[in-house]
């Protein structure tokens, strides 16, 4: 199987998701399950349907954040430098509108637009990497063609 890049926030998060499903939702759960038995005919017992379908969807995300971590290369970010790469936090400049972004280039399962954290597999994060500061891109996104300057590159 492929190892997936993950830096060591992303896969701390990953961790810390799992251990909350298996040691907090998948008792609590059960637990629904056991008083919604109680109630009676389990055909017409709309609390077990549901208590059943919220089980079926934690041992899903279970498997899959198992499955995920199993492959996950952790890499540090901090031992790294040089040109965009992953784990590069890069700061831009929008050449049409002058406004600076920051991003991040994480993996897919970490990564966040919101909070700065760009897919590496994204258009834009494709087309930094191997950029040094002072390059411009040019980038097709789903709202038209970008076009940035790299303002600097910092691995932490």
């Amino acid at each position: 199987m492929e190892k997936m890049p993950m830096t060591r926030a992303g896969a701390a998060a990953l961790e810390a998701e799992l251990k909350q499903l298996k040691s907090v939702e998948r008792p609590a759960i059960i637990q629904a399950i056991s008083e919604a038995r109680e109630h009676g005919d389990l055909s017409e017992n709309a609390e077990y349907h549901s208590a059943k379908e919220k089980q079926s969807f934690i041992e899903g995300r279970i498997k899959e954040l198992e499955g995920v971590l199993g492959r996950t290369d952790v890499i540090d970010p901090a031992s790294l430098s040089g040109p965009v790469k992953f784990g590069a936090t890069v700061k831009v400049v929008d050449e049409d509108t002058d406004e600076e972004k920051t991003w991040q280039i994480v993996g897919e399962y970490e990564a966040n637009i919101e909070k700065g954290l760009l897919n590496m597999k994204s258009p834009i994060a494709r087309a930094l990497i191997g950029k040094e500061e002072g390059d411009s891109v040019e980038v097709r996104t789903p709202g038209g063609d970008k076009s940035y300057e790299v303002l600097e590159i910092r691995y932490v």
